[in-house]
């Protein structure tokens, strides 16, 4: 059964490119994604997992630590990343974890029951501090994942996680933000110092409140 947003994220002790880890421990109070491959040595996760090796610092700035599963084993993998290090001019020190009983893809829920038992689908999860669920994406084994895309979704989730605002259609930290409907316009000019834009008594903006 696939994961829904809000769900509390299974924990996992598993073997791991960087040794064994308990996925809760390795979280701590932090963020953390968590993110799938059919099998090592295919070229569209190569090139993800090099993106996202080149990304490191600013995961790292979002205190977001980053995690990619497979079925193959330890032994592919430290082959695997010699050729990602190699082929996309970077250098991988996330984890990348073995999981040949697919026992973290059965438990979240990366086995696609059209496909080969042995092949995940390529799914990607967000999870909070909380160890809940914020965000899951699953694309399609031909199209590479935009990595700039998931670092502009954990800004908002960071962003509205701690204030009362939501952010609009193809929102880029520094911009406006929407004020949820739960907040009076009457409270929001007292909440929101830096002004109050209505545009409807509904659709009404500020300027990102933790700048």
């Amino acid at each position: 059964m696939s994961l829904r947003l809000g769900d509390i994220a299974p924990n996992f002790t598993a073997e791991t490119s960087a040794g064994k880890i308990d996925f809760y421990e390795y979280l701590g109070d932090g963020w953390g994604v968590l993110f799938s491959h059919p099998a090592d040595y295919t070229p569209v996760c190569t090139t993800e997992l090099g993106k996202t090796a080149l990304l490191q610092e600013e995961f790292a700035k979002r205190n977001v630590k980053v995690l990619a599963v497979s079925v193959d084993s330890l032994d592919r993998h430290t082959g695997w990343i010699k050729d990602i290090n190699e082929t996309q001019n970077t250098d991988v020190k996330f984890p990348i974890i073995a999981d040949p009983e697919r026992k973290v893809a059965t438990a979240y829920g990366m086995i696609h029951p059209n496909a080969s038992e042995n092949f995940t689908v390529r799914s990607l999860f967000v999870i909070g501090p909380d160890k809940k669920v914020k965000l899951t994406i699953t694309y399609p084994a031909s199209t590479g994942r935009n990595f700039y895309e998931v670092l502009r979704v954990i800004d908002s989730l960071q962003l509205t996680a701690n204030y009362s605002v939501a952010t609009p259609a193809d929102w880029k930290p520094t911009e406006d933000v929407i004020i949820v409907p739960a907040v009076s316009t009457e409270d929001a000019i007292k909440k929101f110092p830096k002004g109050v834009k209505v545009v409807k008594p509904y659709l009404r903006y500020t300027p990102q409140p933790n700048l």
